[in-house]
């Protein structure tokens, strides 16, 4: 059973909702503005809420978090809620969190209770990069491009269908919910590594930093607008690839947390030109290879190519084809997920490809 609702979820009428054992998972982003309360609250006044799914550590903890949960306390519940904040990259943990949750209700079988998710308006919009994975990819990822252009409420859709899903699952619109029809998506931040505007712009290629090592700007301010290491040496000869939409400017920080906290890193600010497409895909790739090339301690971890799930992608980073030949397969790539992705849109908007 699939269903997808423009009221409130306070509104719903379910008996599962109303009188059943409900569980929340969620984030800082099931916050309610209208009311000023948590998501979880409507279950905790009416004396049904079972159990919360929160983030292991505190919102703002530098690095990257997760939700954890077990099958157990999955048992006996007639309806989880989720409400999260999807970033519109395929690799964000709490999307891939949720993408878990729903293959373990799967394994539930009748037991499973009802999924119902309060969806929100993606912050990286509808623009589309890269490939749908074609080789073994990550654990709980559906088969979506990079920058997938879609809303957590939609790649839910998608995903329910992927894995044969037995279990209900309803859709709260974004539009019912004050939250997202009067603040943008990134004003409360994602997750801690992504705290504003400009991240969710940029992570789709700048989450591929996380599996070399090279920091993306993780312990700092600016997670994925500075990518550097101790071991870079900006300087005026550098022959960086920089593309259309975005300038690089050469820059120092000194990561609080992950990987070389505490020590002195040089690199570069991507920054983004107002009112130009960045494909920001496309630019890490040319980025990567650049760093391949040119230093030698620059490593790549296996599963960065896991992650990238794309062997013509991974050829040029290799240096085994050239920049015009991945920049088509890109684009043929794009157009298939598009078409794709139009089966499962529950908004009156498209997903685009930038040209």
């Amino acid at each position: 059973m699939f269903s997808f609702r423009t009221t409130p979820l306070e509104d719903q009428l379910d008996k599962a909702l109303r009188d059943g054992k409900v569980g929340c998972f969620c984030t800082q982003n099931c916050w309610d503005t209208d009311r000023g309360r948590w998501m979880y609250d409507i279950f905790a006044e009416r004396g049904n809420l079972s159990v919360v799914f929160n983030p292991r550590e505190a919102e703002l903890t530098p690095g990257t978090n997760h939700i954890e949960f077990d099958i157990d306390r999955l048992r006996g519940l007639n309806a989880l809620v989720v409400e999260i904040q999807d970033v519109g990259s395929r690799y964000f943990n709490y999307s891939k969190d949720v993408f878990h949750l729903m293959e373990i209700l799967n394994l539930l079988g009748e037991e499973a209770p009802s999924l119902y998710i309060v969806d929100h308006i993606n912050p990286a919009g509808r623009v589309v990069e890269g490939s749908i994975p074609t080789v073994s990819s990550e654990m709980f990822v559906p088969k979506v491009a990079h920058r997938h252009g879609l809303t957590l409420g939609e790649l839910c859709h998608l995903y329910h269908n992927e894995i044969s899903a037995k279990f209900p699952l309803h859709i709260i619109s974004a539009m019912a919910s004050g939250t997202s029809r009067e603040f943008m998506p990134w004003t409360i931040p994602p997750a801690s590594d992504i705290p504003g505007l400009f991240s969710a712009y940029v992570y789709s290629g700048g989450g591929l930093w996380n599996n070399t090592n090279i920091n993306p700007g993780i312990g700092t301010a600016r997670p994925y607008e500075y990518i550097g290491a101790p071991f870079i040496k900006p300087s005026r000869m550098d022959r960086l690839p920089v593309p259309e939409g975005a300038l690089l400017r050469p820059c120092s920080f000194t990561p609080s947390a992950g990987r070389y906290a505490g020590q002195w890193c040089f690199g570069y600010q991507i920054l983004l030109v107002p009112g130009e497409n960045y494909h920001s895909l496309m630019h890490t790739l040319q980025l990567v290879r650049y760093f391949r090339e040119v230093y030698p301690q620059f490593e790549i971890y296996d599963d960065f190519f896991l992650k990238l799930a794309d062997p013509v992608m991974e050829a040029y980073i290799k240096g085994e084809i050239d920049f015009d030949i991945v920049r088509e397969h890109i684009k043929l790539e794009e157009q298939k997920w598009i078409r794709k992705a139009k089966r499962y849109l529950l908004y009156d908007d498209q997903p685009f490809r930038m040209k």
